[in-house]
């Protein structure tokens, strides 16, 4: 009889957390599978960042701002508990990205230690950019150069957006970050 009542509402618990939730609680720019840098794997943001604020950055490794990944990893580090994703999108469509994505791998993972979710290179402007960079590009401006950065609500709407010469620890992105959080 107790294992009948605690069965009962065990069910009722999830249940009710199950009903709170809408039915489509990830935004559609999210709902893709994305190779994650250097590995088979992929992720679907919508599992990562769904619901919760973003930090959006296109990156390359031999760029003269890749050493911003120092910066960018402890934005996460300070936020993540709080609920910021922050996810870099490698990509070449300025030239700068790594030959093979083993080295890009290398400049993100060895050189700077980033532990944020990196994106295996791909378009971050026009017509064939990411489905995230669509969305946000459909915001904002397009990134102009590497390590653009841009600041989105917990509903995916870009807040603000950061040229690549605003520093990870610029008190104007950490106010933007602060304020989503």
């Amino acid at each position: 009889m107790v294992r009948l009542i605690f069965a009962a509402l065990i069910t009722l618990s999830v249940g009710s957390v199950h009903a709170a939730e809408p039915a489509s609680s990830c935004l559609a720019f999210l709902d893709h599978e994305l190779r994650k840098l250097h590995s088979r794997d992929n992720v679907n943001l919508c599992d990562a960042a769904a619901g919760k604020p973003m930090l959006v950055v296109n990156t390359a490794s031999r760029c003269g701002y890749t050493g911003q990944f120092e910066g960018l990893e402890a934005l996460h580090r300070k936020y993540q508990d709080r609920g910021l994703v922050v996810v870099g999108f490698a990509s070449d469509d300025f030239r700068q990205e790594a030959d093979t994505e083993a080295e890009a791998a290398n400049v993100c993972y060895k050189n700077f230690g980033v532990t944020f979710t990196m994106i295996a290179p791909g378009p971050v402007t026009g017509s064939d950019a990411n489905p995230v960079f669509r969305h946000v590009n459909g915001q904002s401006q397009a990134p102009r150069w590497n390590f653009f950065k841009y600041v989105l609500d917990r509903d995916g709407q870009v807040v603000e957006a950061f040229s690549s010469r605003v520093t990870p620890d610029d008190p104007a992105l950490i106010r933007a970050v602060e304020s989503v959080l």
